[in-house]
């Protein structure tokens, strides 16, 4: 059964838009060039040492690297974390395929600091995607493919990535949390064993209908999403003529019998309604869903930690959700 709690950190005012530096671009007049050039100036600086005053320090107790993995027709990398050795008293730990926010920018560096906490708290090994990053030649089913296409490659090869197979969960923010949650209904669909999926702000309706939602409204401008991204990032993900439902997961036909979900909402969000939705239909088609909404937080606040208060309970309620779900 569903439920809805409050976190209980104070509200934090301190936000990012998220941009390079210098005012927000014209988000609809970009250009494919503008794009790429916005994009890897922008990951330069979420991947770089100063990024840490925002993003935070990773957890010690964790080791971090690149990894390449030979997918079909393409080669892509991966961030992974993995608890020290003495913190693992066996051979075998449970795996969690993360996905990082941003759609057409992002990196999982920028989600170090939560990834290594949860390598050496729960302990697990934490494969973090670089997915191919939406523009006008790359879809968003091309992202939800090297999502599920990673997880499938590490639980296939688990003895080679250390992993126990049958104790893997997904975890994703933002577009990433799509792309898991569309991992999820996949996993159902082939007969691969997930015991949790972790959806943090995510946006789950790419149908006409993804703008209707009244928090759209609410907080078109804030901080750290605003409609113009979310409408560039839309016309990316799903070109004209392609089908939107597929990639939707508020739409998809059928969410029963999917893995347990912990879906973690901040309330000042243009996609907070998305996941109060979501929520509610995997709980009509019977599939166990907790809601928690952090009052004040705005988009991506767990990849900002060291400026949003509430990213550390969120950060131990994941924790405590997934210790749980993946428990021997």
């Amino acid at each position: 059964m569903s439920e809805v709690t409050e976190g209980k950190q104070p509200s934090a005012g301190v936000q990012l838009r998220g941009q390079a530096g210098g005012e927000a671009p014209d988000w609809l007049a970009m250009t494919a060039e503008e794009l790429v050039a916005y994009r890897d100036e922008e990951n330069r600086r979420r991947a770089s040492p100063a990024a840490r005053a925002i993003t935070g320090d990773p957890d010690p107790g964790a080791a971090i690297q690149w990894q390449e993995v030979a997918l079909p027709g393409r080669d892509l990398r991966v961030r992974v974390y993995r608890p020290s050795p003495e913190r693992v008293d066996r051979v075998g730990l449970p795996l969690v395929l993360h996905v990082h926010g941003g759609g057409f920018v992002g990196t999982a560096v920028q989600s170090d600091w939560v990834n290594s906490h949860l390598a050496a708290q729960l302990p697990a090994v934490i494969v973090s995607v670089e997915h191919r990053l939406l523009d006008p030649e790359t879809p968003l089913s091309a992202a939800a493919d090297d999502g599920w296409d990673v997880l499938r490659h590490v639980v296939r090869h688990a003895t080679q990535w250390g992993v126990d197979p049958s104790r893997t969960a997904v975890f994703g923010e933002s577009a990433g949390a799509l792309i898991s949650a569309l991992a999820a209904i996949r996993a159902r669909e082939s007969g691969l064993l997930l015991r949790a999926q972790v959806l943090v702000n995510p946006a789950a309706d790419l149908t006409g209908t993804m703008f209707d939602h009244a928090s759209v409204t609410q907080y078109a401008d804030s901080p750290t999403l605003t409609v113009p991204q979310l409408r560039l990032f839309h016309r990316f993900a799903v070109p004209p003529g392609t089908d939107p439902r597929p990639l939707s997961p508020l739409h998809a036909d059928d969410l029963s019998g999917l893995a347990p979900a912990l879906v973690v909402v901040p309330t000042h969000d243009p996609v907070a309604d998305h996941g109060r939705c979501y929520a509610e239909r995997l709980r009509a088609a019977g599939t166990p869903a907790r809601l928690t909404e952090y009052p004040g937080a705005g988009h991506a606040f767990l990849s900002m930690p060291n400026v949003v208060p509430q990213a550390k309970a969120a950060r131990e309620e994941i924790v405590a959700f997934l210790r749980e779900a993946l428990a021997e």
